[in-house]
C-alpha cells in the first residue's frame, strides 16, 4: 500500500523544496523558526507588520517595519593604511548595516524584539559575532562614488560598471554597482550579503565569490 502523506507534512515538504530551489530565507541561517524564543516565526525577529518597534538612531530609515532592538554600541571602524579611506568611513550610526549589527555586534540579545530586552535567545556567537571592533572587517557606511574610485585607482566606477546577480530559478538581473549593490550610494553589509538568502550561494552572499568574483566586481586589482 502507498503511504498517505498528510497535508501538513506535504506542505512542509513543498516549502522545503521551494526554499532549496528559490533560496528563500526559509531554512537559511536567518530562519529562527525552530527557536522557542522566535514564537516559531521567521520574519518576526527582524520585522513586524503592525506597530513595529522603531528605536535607535536612524531606525526608521534603514529597514522596513523593523522589530529588533537597535544596537547603541560605539564601533571602532576600518582605517586604510594607504589613506584612501581616511575620513571616508564614519562611525556606524545609521543605515542598514546598523540593523545587521543589532545582532552581529554581540551586544544585543537575539530575542530583543518589540521593545523587550530579550534574554532567552542569548547573543550571537562564533564567527557571526563581529564585536564592536570593526577594524579587521570590510568597511561599511561609506560613500562609494566615481570620485572615490578615481582617487583609489583600483576601484570600479559604480555608475558605469555593471554586475549580474542571480535571483533564483536560473534567472539573473543586471545593473550598475550603484543600482544593484549600493544603498543610498553607500557600501553597507547588504551590498555583499543577501539577508534573505540568494539561491545556491554560500555565506548568504549576493553572488558566488569563487575566484574572488564578488570582490572583483568593485576591486579591479
Amino acid at each position: 500500500m502507498k503511504k498517505i502523506v498528510g497535508a501538513a507534512t506535504l506542505a512542509t515538504l513543498l516549502v522545503s523544496a521551494s526554499a532549496s530551489q528559490a533560496g528563500t530565507i526559509v531554512l537559511s541561517k536567518h530562519d529562527f523558526s525552530d527557536k522557542a524564543w522566535s514564537g516559531t516565526e521567521i520574519c518576526r525577529p527582524c520585522h513586524f507588520p503592525h506597530s513595529a518597534y522603531q528605536s535607535g538612531t536612524g531606525a526608521t530609515k534603514f529597514a522596513p517595519l523593523w522589530n529588533h532592538t537597535v544596537t547603541t554600541a560605539t564601533f571602532t571602524v576600518y582605517k586604510s593604511p594607504s589613506g584612501t579611506f581616511q575620513g571616508e568611513v564614519p562611525t556606524v550610526t545609521a543605515g542598514s548595516s546598523l540593523a545587521c549589527l543589532s545582532c552581529h555586534d554581540g551586544t544585543v540579545a537575539l530575542d530583543a524584539m518589540g521593545g523587550a530586552a530579550g534574554t532567552a535567545g542569548g547573543t550571537i556567537s562564533t564567527k557571526g559575532n563581529l564585536g564592536t571592533d570593526l577594524t579587521n572587517d570590510h568597511p561599511v557606511g561609506f560613500v562609494y562614488n566615481a570620485k572615490l574610485a578615481s582617487d583609489d585607482g583600483f576601484l570600479a566606477n559604480p555608475l558605469t560598471t555593471n554586475v549580474t546577480l542571480p535571483t533564483g530559478q536560473g534567472t539573473y538581473m543586471t545593473g550598475s554597482i550603484d543600482a544593484k549593490l549600493l544603498q543610498n550610494g553607500r557600501i553597507e553589509c547588504a551590498s555583499c550579503h543577501d539577508v534573505h538568502n540568494t539561491p545556491g550561494v554560500a555565506y548568504m552572499l549576493k553572488m558566488s565569490n569563487s575566484q574572488s568574483a564578488l570582490c572583483r566586481v568593485c576591486h579591479t586589482k
